[in-house]
């Protein structure tokens, strides 16, 4: 076989090249460089290697050319290192598949390449399947309505145009032509990011309340591709104002779990000192009110500021007291 007949950096690249022209009925010299992070020359070169080697490939010059294998040229080449090997089935504890209807394929596919795998690679891929765990989902964040993707990936995958009905985080209901560009799974939580109007809008999946492919195409802005639409809504998210920033002292033996708790809003984590009761910590929310999360400390969590945060826990912890004291209204008959 050719791979072994070049250097390990070099034979990857040429595995990879013969991978893509299997896959793809022609390439041009300038993608398979940007791909590979070679040059062209370096492209021309591979090629020239692959067909020396045997392999039915040629370049075809002109506006439309590119590079290609004779067609019907197949070869059943996996080539995986074991790295590689280990690294496909951890892909496999990502959860993504099953909110897709992929796991069944998903089993599929890795049980055809662990059979292909080299017996010396095979069980240390099954080992890292069994003992690497990837869990999406963050601690404590409590029950989630399912996402049904399945109009969703049916519009996107088939470029029409989707109609959305959509609940925002407040509550309030609306309707919306969206140009789908892509799904994306971020922490457990599926999104569609698309247009509307032309502009880009992120939509969670889970807040969808109905959705229906439409006969239009679909009209994506010119120039613009999934991943960079995707990185353009989560800088949107990223740079949002924060709102109010609360100072806080928290019991240095309860700081581990209020930093899993509150860890979305956390500024400046607690950073708890040997022989000392108290660590300091800042959270970013986007109103005053909010503050009210940290009531589920109890006295394990002091606001230290701003006053109006103070003025929230006060009044508050008032009402609470109010509640649960003799004449509260909580007090059992």
């Amino acid at each position: 076989m050719f791979l072994g007949q070049h250097g390990g950096m070099k034979s990857d690249r040429l595995l990879s090249i013969l991978l893509l022209l299997q896959t793809r009925s022609r390439v041009t010299a300038a993608e398979l460089a940007e791909r590979l992070e070679v040059s062209v020359r370096t492209v021309h070169r591979d090629v020239e290697a692959l067909s020396a080697a045997g392999v039915p490939v040629y370049a075809e010059r002109g506006r439309r050319g590119g590079i290609a294998l004779l067609p019907g040229f197949r070869t059943d080449v996996s080539g995986l290192t074991a790295p590689e090997a280990q690294a496909l089935f951890v892909l496999a504890s990502g959860g993504a598949h099953g909110a897709l209807g992929l796991d069944g394929a998903l089993g599929s596919a890795l049980r055809k390449v662990m059979a292909a795998l080299p017996a010396p690679h095979r069980p240390a891929a099954e080992q890292m399947s069994r003992r690497i765990i990837v869990e999406a989902e963050r601690w404590r964040s409590g029950p989630r309505a399912d996402a049904d993707l399945r109009v969703l990936q049916g519009a996107l995958f088939g470029d029409r145009r989707l109609l959305l009905g959509y609940r925002h985080g407040g509550g309030r209901e609306a309707e919306y032509t969206a140009d789908p560009y892509a799904l994306v799974a971020k922490a457990g939580v599926w999104y569609l990011a698309a247009d509307v109007a032309g502009e880009p809008r992120l939509f969670r999946a889970d807040r969808v309340l109905w959705a229906r492919e439409l006969e239009e195409p679909v009209r994506r802005r010119p120039g613009q591709d999934p991943a960079a639409v995707w990185e353009e809504l989560r800088g949107q998210v990223e740079r949002r104002p924060e709102g109010v920033r609360v100072r806080v002292r928290v019991r240095a033996s309860k700081a581990a779990l209020f930093t899993r708790i509150v860890g979305p809003f956390l500024a400046e984590p607690p950073e708890p000192v040997a022989g000392r009761q108290w660590c300091g910590a800042v959270l970013a929310y986007p109103e005053v009110r909010a503050v009210r999360q940290l009531l589920q400390f109890g006295a394990d969590v002091l606001v230290s500021e701003p006053q109006s945060a103070r003025e929230v826990m006060a009044e508050e912890a008032a009402a609470l007291a109010a509640l649960y004291g003799p004449q509260g209204e909580g007090r059992r008959e």
